[in-house]
């Protein structure tokens, strides 16, 4: 007989339901969401069970490579598609939930999730770190740029972040009276920046020893952190059909809404990673704005952007960069400028 289980996975608990291939509950428990406990109530139900399914969360890698090191094939399914099938329930409980599941992975209506690698997630982790360090370092800068204002200290528009302690340092520390007040924020300033140095350095580090990232990054536009934001998030090449999809799977197309003589192609639909959008956009400002070597997408930007404006021009171009870096990378090539004959 083959069975399809489902968790319902919460922090602290996991719902467990398993049906039978006419839809008829077999078994049911609720466990601590540990991978041990997990597979200990699977085996004592049946040791037939290999496939367990649950809905894309927090712990979805925890759970995941646990359940695969114990022997079973783990399917993740998409959250907003199984939330869309929960919503007919007319309860929603942990144990409902378990259940409808179930039904999904029986009736075989579901999104697969692709789960990335260990490797994926430690560079997210380091590039996620590296982020959030610089926004609280710039966050401190700011607040200090408004209250030095009460000693008529008016900083640049611009000003680099090694430049910052040492512009601003000796002309506190001139005023007692705000000596105490902005110094610790100097100093704690100066802790994330040079934190944030170590972590900027660990990336960079990271990239000269890939040889995809540097593959990636001879396209124009193209840095490293762009480089290794869309090698964590894309993890494995293959796992997409198409080129094409890689735009639609990061939010760079518009979303459509038709029926009947309806028809709305609306903005692009910000679903996916939004960080690996942010460097995509990034890349192509960069690609059409600021870099000095031409090249036919470079040209196709510059001609869009007279008719479509800046930024729909640049996002057009986004949407083109993701499907070139995947096949790239897939096809183990090089960028290719190809014709720069409109450059005039």
């Amino acid at each position: 007989m083959n069975y399809h289980t489902a968790l319902d996975v919460s922090l602290r608990s996991v719902s467990i339901c398993i049906v039978d291939d006419d839809g008829a509950i077999q078994f049911e428990a609720k466990v601590p969401a540990e991978v041990e406990e997990i597979v200990a109530c699977l085996r004592r139900f049946s040791a037939e069970i290999n496939l367990v399914g649950f809905e894309a969360g927090a712990l979805t890698q925890y759970l995941t490579y646990g359940l695969q090191a114990a022997g079973y094939e783990v399917i993740c399914l998409e959250a907003r598609q199984v939330s869309a099938a929960l919503a007919a329930m007319r309860n929603k409980t942990d144990k409902n939930d378990a259940r409808g599941i179930a039904q999904i992975l029986r009736t075989g209506w579901y999104s697969r999730v692709h789960v990335k690698s260990m490797e994926s997630h430690l560079i997210r982790a380091l590039l996620s770190s590296r982020k959030t360090i610089l926004k609280k370092c710039v966050d401190i800068e700011n607040e200090i740029r408004g209250l030095v204002r009460l000693l008529g200290i008016r900083l640049p528009g611009t000003l680099k972040h090694g430049a910052y302690d040492a512009v601003l340092r000796q002309a506190i520390e001139a005023d007692a009276s705000m000596v105490n007040s902005l110094i610790p924020l100097l100093d704690a300033r100066l802790m994330l920046y040079q934190t944030y140095l170590k972590l900027d350095n660990q990336v960079k580090a990271l990239v000269r020893e890939d040889p995809i990232c540097q593959r990636l990054m001879t396209v124009p536009g193209v840095g490293v952190i762009t480089a290794l934001t869309f090698k964590a998030a894309v993890d494995d090449p293959r796992r997409f059909k198409r080129s094409r999809t890689v735009a639609a799977h990061f939010g760079l197309t518009p979303r459509r809404f038709q029926s009947g003589e309806f028809d709305n192609p609306g903005r692009i639909s910000k679903a996916g990673d939004p960080d690996v959008r942010c460097a995509l956009y990034v890349a192509a400002h960069s690609l059409v704005i600021r870099s000095d070597q031409w090249c036919s997408l470079k040209v196709w930007g510059i001609k869009l952007m007279k008719t479509k404006g800046h930024r729909r021009a640049t996002v057009a171009v986004a949407r083109k960069l993701a499907g070139i870096l995947h096949q790239m990378w897939l096809n183990g090539t090089d960028f290719r400028y190809g014709s720069t004959e409109a450059t005039t």
